[in-house]
Protein backbone atom coordinates (compact mmCIF):
# COMPACT_ATOMS: atom_id res chain seq x y z
CA UNK A 1 0.00 0.00 0.00
CA UNK A 2 1.45 3.24 -1.31
CA UNK A 3 2.28 5.93 2.22
CA UNK A 4 3.96 9.45 1.57
CA UNK A 5 5.17 11.11 4.83
CA UNK A 6 6.89 14.54 5.06
CA UNK A 7 9.82 15.12 7.39
CA UNK A 8 9.78 18.57 8.28
CA UNK A 9 10.94 20.57 11.44
CA UNK A 10 8.08 21.79 14.00
CA UNK A 11 8.40 25.43 12.20
CA UNK A 12 5.97 28.32 13.77
CA UNK A 13 3.06 29.73 11.85
CA UNK A 14 4.20 28.22 8.90
CA UNK A 15 3.78 29.61 5.13
CA UNK A 16 1.34 27.93 2.69
CA UNK A 17 4.08 25.62 0.88
CA UNK A 18 4.45 23.16 3.95
CA UNK A 19 0.56 22.84 4.58
CA UNK A 20 0.66 22.28 0.71
CA UNK A 21 2.98 19.04 1.45
CA UNK A 22 0.85 18.06 3.84
CA UNK A 23 -2.25 17.76 1.62
CA UNK A 24 -0.37 15.24 -0.41
CA UNK A 25 1.30 12.84 2.60
CA UNK A 26 -0.55 10.09 4.97
CA UNK A 27 2.21 10.99 7.91
CA UNK A 28 4.07 14.01 9.15
CA UNK A 29 6.94 13.04 11.21
CA UNK A 30 8.38 16.17 12.90
CA UNK A 31 11.81 16.84 12.86
CA UNK A 32 12.01 17.69 16.29
CA UNK A 33 15.15 16.65 17.73
CA UNK A 34 17.90 17.95 15.24
CA UNK A 35 20.07 20.98 16.13
CA UNK A 36 18.07 24.55 16.62
CA UNK A 37 19.80 26.98 14.03
CA UNK A 38 19.58 30.50 15.86
CA UNK A 39 20.68 32.81 12.88
CA UNK A 40 18.81 34.65 9.95
CA UNK A 41 18.11 31.40 8.20
CA UNK A 42 16.00 30.15 10.90
CA UNK A 43 12.01 29.63 10.63
CA UNK A 44 11.57 27.46 13.60
CA UNK A 45 10.80 29.87 15.81
CA UNK A 46 9.53 32.88 13.89
CA UNK A 47 7.76 33.98 10.19
CA UNK A 48 6.57 36.77 8.69
CA UNK A 49 3.49 38.97 7.99
CA UNK A 50 2.79 41.66 6.06
CA UNK A 51 2.30 45.02 7.59
CA UNK A 52 1.43 48.45 6.69
CA UNK A 53 5.47 49.06 6.77
CA UNK A 54 6.15 46.07 4.65
CA UNK A 55 7.15 42.43 6.12
CA UNK A 56 7.77 42.09 9.93
CA UNK A 57 8.68 39.35 11.93
CA UNK A 58 6.37 37.10 14.72
CA UNK A 59 8.97 35.68 16.63
CA UNK A 60 8.84 33.30 19.67
CA UNK A 61 11.64 34.69 22.17
CA UNK A 62 13.78 31.57 23.38
CA UNK A 63 16.56 31.22 25.95
CA UNK A 64 19.88 31.15 24.57
CA UNK A 65 21.77 27.94 24.80
CA UNK A 66 24.41 25.93 23.78
CA UNK A 67 25.27 25.32 19.63
CA UNK A 68 23.89 21.18 19.52
CA UNK A 69 20.74 22.28 21.66
CA UNK A 70 18.43 19.99 19.86
CA UNK A 71 14.64 22.17 18.93
CA UNK A 72 12.90 20.35 21.01
CA UNK A 73 15.39 21.10 24.10
CA UNK A 74 14.67 24.82 23.54
CA UNK A 75 13.09 26.63 25.85
CA UNK A 76 11.32 29.80 25.72
CA UNK A 77 11.72 33.12 27.10
CA UNK A 78 8.90 34.36 29.25
CA UNK A 79 10.95 37.29 30.78
CA UNK A 80 10.68 38.65 27.29
CA UNK A 81 6.75 40.12 27.02
CA UNK A 82 6.74 38.49 22.98
CA UNK A 83 2.82 37.25 23.36
CA UNK A 84 1.43 40.28 24.03
CA UNK A 85 4.13 41.91 21.31
CA UNK A 86 3.41 39.62 18.42
CA UNK A 87 -0.33 39.79 18.86
CA UNK A 88 -0.32 43.69 19.39
CA UNK A 89 1.80 43.56 15.81
CA UNK A 90 -1.23 41.06 14.67
CA UNK A 91 -4.14 42.96 15.59
CA UNK A 92 -2.50 46.08 14.37
CA UNK A 93 -1.85 45.32 11.01
CA UNK A 94 -4.98 43.02 9.92
CA UNK A 95 -7.26 44.38 11.80
CA UNK A 96 -8.68 46.10 8.73
CA UNK A 97 -8.62 42.35 7.02
CA UNK A 98 -12.01 41.40 5.85
CA UNK A 99 -11.49 37.71 8.05
CA UNK A 100 -10.26 39.46 11.28
CA UNK A 101 -13.21 38.55 13.03
CA UNK A 102 -13.23 35.22 11.90
CA UNK A 103 -9.61 34.19 12.30
CA UNK A 104 -8.51 36.48 15.70
CA UNK A 105 -9.68 33.82 18.10
CA UNK A 106 -7.84 30.89 17.01
CA UNK A 107 -4.68 33.45 17.49
CA UNK A 108 -5.59 34.51 20.20
CA UNK A 109 -6.14 30.65 21.76
CA UNK A 110 -2.79 29.50 20.23
CA UNK A 111 -1.21 32.49 22.23
CA UNK A 112 -3.02 31.83 25.50
CA UNK A 113 -1.01 28.46 25.76
CA UNK A 114 1.21 28.52 28.51
CA UNK A 115 4.23 26.22 27.22
CA UNK A 116 7.84 25.89 28.21
CA UNK A 117 9.17 24.49 24.60
CA UNK A 118 9.29 26.08 22.04
CA UNK A 119 8.88 22.44 19.81
CA UNK A 120 5.50 22.66 21.86
CA UNK A 121 4.65 25.59 20.98
CA UNK A 122 5.45 25.37 17.09
CA UNK A 123 3.44 22.34 16.99
CA UNK A 124 0.15 24.33 18.53
CA UNK A 125 0.50 26.85 15.65
CA UNK A 126 1.13 23.52 13.34
CA UNK A 127 -1.87 22.20 14.62
CA UNK A 128 -3.92 25.17 14.27
CA UNK A 129 -3.35 25.74 10.74
CA UNK A 130 -3.87 22.29 9.87
CA UNK A 131 -7.24 22.24 11.67
CA UNK A 132 -8.10 25.88 9.92
CA UNK A 133 -6.99 24.29 6.67
CA UNK A 134 -8.87 20.80 6.95
CA UNK A 135 -5.83 19.03 6.09
CA UNK A 136 -6.13 15.00 7.30
CA UNK A 137 -2.68 13.71 8.62
CA UNK A 138 -1.27 11.62 10.85
CA UNK A 139 1.58 12.89 13.20
CA UNK A 140 4.62 11.76 14.67
CA UNK A 141 8.31 12.43 16.13
CA UNK A 142 11.79 11.71 15.30
CA UNK A 143 12.49 11.72 18.64
CA UNK A 144 10.25 8.81 19.59
CA UNK A 145 11.99 6.75 16.64
CA UNK A 146 14.80 4.78 16.39
CA UNK A 147 17.96 7.49 15.39
CA UNK A 148 21.57 6.21 14.74
CA UNK A 149 22.49 7.75 11.44
CA UNK A 150 22.72 11.29 9.70
CA UNK A 151 21.60 13.28 6.83
CA UNK A 152 20.12 12.21 3.79
CA UNK A 153 20.62 8.00 5.54
CA UNK A 154 18.90 9.38 8.76
CA UNK A 155 15.77 10.28 6.72
CA UNK A 156 15.64 6.61 5.28
CA UNK A 157 15.96 5.37 8.63
CA UNK A 158 13.13 7.42 10.10
CA UNK A 159 10.78 6.73 6.69
CA UNK A 160 11.52 2.79 7.43
CA UNK A 161 10.22 3.02 10.47
CA UNK A 162 7.11 4.71 9.41
CA UNK A 163 6.96 2.08 6.26
CA UNK A 164 6.90 5.04 3.95
CA UNK A 165 6.86 4.04 0.29
CA UNK A 166 7.32 7.57 -0.99
CA UNK A 167 9.07 10.54 0.89
CA UNK A 168 7.67 14.06 -0.36
CA UNK A 169 10.64 16.64 0.10
CA UNK A 170 10.65 20.13 -0.65
CA UNK A 171 12.27 21.48 -3.74
CA UNK A 172 14.83 23.29 -0.92
CA UNK A 173 16.15 20.05 -0.02
CA UNK A 174 17.35 19.26 -3.81
CA UNK A 175 20.82 21.08 -2.48
CA UNK A 176 22.02 18.66 -0.19
CA UNK A 177 19.70 15.46 -1.14
CA UNK A 178 21.64 12.64 -1.58
CA UNK A 179 19.73 9.51 -3.51
CA UNK A 180 21.54 6.50 -3.13
CA UNK A 181 20.17 6.06 0.48
CA UNK A 182 16.21 6.29 -0.76
CA UNK A 183 16.81 3.93 -4.00
CA UNK A 184 18.66 1.11 -1.52
CA UNK A 185 15.70 1.26 0.62
CA UNK A 186 12.96 1.27 -2.11
CA UNK A 187 11.45 4.51 -1.31
CA UNK A 188 10.42 6.93 -4.25
CA UNK A 189 10.97 10.49 -3.78
CA UNK A 190 8.63 13.05 -4.66
CA UNK A 191 9.54 16.56 -4.92
CA UNK A 192 6.82 19.17 -4.33
CA UNK A 193 5.66 21.34 -7.23
CA UNK A 194 4.09 24.68 -5.34
CA UNK A 195 2.83 27.08 -7.15
CA UNK A 196 2.46 30.51 -4.60
CA UNK A 197 -0.91 31.75 -4.93
CA UNK A 198 -1.62 35.29 -5.36
CA UNK A 199 -4.69 36.42 -3.01
CA UNK A 200 -5.96 39.84 -2.48
CA UNK A 201 -3.45 41.43 0.62
CA UNK A 202 -3.76 44.45 2.53
CA UNK A 203 -1.27 47.61 2.25
CA UNK A 204 -1.08 47.95 -1.77
CA UNK A 205 2.05 45.02 -3.37
CA UNK A 206 1.41 41.48 -3.03
CA UNK A 207 4.40 39.68 -0.87
CA UNK A 208 4.79 36.08 -1.32
CA UNK A 209 5.80 33.52 1.47
CA UNK A 210 4.25 34.82 4.16
CA UNK A 211 2.87 33.19 7.34
CA UNK A 212 -0.37 31.34 6.03
CA UNK A 213 -2.06 33.61 9.17
CA UNK A 214 -1.77 35.83 6.03
CA UNK A 215 -4.00 34.67 3.95
CA UNK A 216 -6.68 33.04 6.72
CA UNK A 217 -6.95 36.87 7.71
CA UNK A 218 -7.66 38.06 4.03
CA UNK A 219 -9.69 35.31 2.39
CA UNK A 220 -11.26 33.12 5.97
CA UNK A 221 -11.45 29.75 6.58
CA UNK A 222 -13.56 28.59 3.27
CA UNK A 223 -11.56 30.52 0.53
CA UNK A 224 -8.72 29.55 2.03
CA UNK A 225 -8.83 26.01 1.72
CA UNK A 226 -10.04 26.54 -1.78
CA UNK A 227 -6.38 28.55 -2.34
CA UNK A 228 -4.22 26.25 -0.79
CA UNK A 229 -5.66 23.38 -2.80
CA UNK A 230 -5.42 25.12 -5.80
CA UNK A 231 -1.81 25.47 -5.60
Amino acid sequence: MKKTVVIHQPDFLSYLGFFHRLLYADLYIVLDDVQFVHSNRAWTNRDKIKTQNGEKWLTISVNKAPRNTKINEVIINDEVDWKSQNLALIKQNYKNAMFYEEILPYIERLYAHNLTKLADFGMESVRMLIELFDIDVDIVFSSELISTKTKSKRLVELLEQVQATHYLSGVGARDYHIDEPFQKSGIEVVWQDFKHPIYPQLYSEFIPYLSSIDLLFNCGIAKSREILRSC
